[in-house]
């Protein structure tokens, strides 16, 4: 086994995949061939040979792949981040980027764009939007501060970021066994 960075690991599940890929074309291509027309393998143990060969070489490559992100996996759960006063495990900051943060940014989003939606509504009839005090019949009230949905966008846009850059520092310094 050799110690790799979470980065250097992460690259090689590409490479691999990409390995993968063109040995299956490679084995797609010589699949069959007509009994006539000599076997262009010939030379390296002919084609049933090789495309065992090559079989067992992406059986291979998937087990390394699965080794790979099973080390990562562990490392994520046995290593913390924290970013302001929240301090999780790499594996929570991940799921909580991935379900947690873009759901809610877009839910924010479309908070923010129903309150404008119904602001143009409203001064197209004349009204306003209020926040319901001293408001007019006609007036829409907004039951959500706008400023507040503001501040919780930009918190997350934040915290986005700067757990962006941890995750980064953390994936090129946290070593595993591969």
């Amino acid at each position: 086994m050799v110690e790799i960075t979470i980065t250097e690991a992460l690259a090689e599940t590409k490479t691999i995949a990409k390995r993968i890929e063109n040995k299956q074309q490679f084995i797609l291509l010589y699949l069959f061939r007509e009994e006539r027309i000599k076997d262009p393998l010939i030379k390296e143990g002919g084609a049933e040979k090789v495309i065992g060969q090559e079989m067992q070489s992406i059986a291979d490559l998937n087990e390394r792949k699965v080794a790979i992100r099973r080390q990562i996996q562990d490392a994520n759960a046995n290593y913390s981040i924290t970013v302001g006063k929240e301090t999780r495990s790499i594996a929570d900051w991940l799921v909580w980027r991935r379900e947690v943060a873009s759901n809610m940014k877009t839910f924010y989003m479309e908070l923010r764009k129903k309150i404008e939606v119904a602001r143009t509504v409203a001064r197209s009839r004349g009204s306003t939007i209020s926040s319901g005090e001293g408001s007019r019949p006609d007036d829409i009230v907004v039951n959500l501060n706008e400023q507040t949905i503001s501040q919780k966008i930009e918190t997350l846009e934040e915290t986005l970021g700067v757990l962006d850059g941890m995750l980064s520092l953390k994936n090129a310094t946290i070593r595993i066994a591969v």
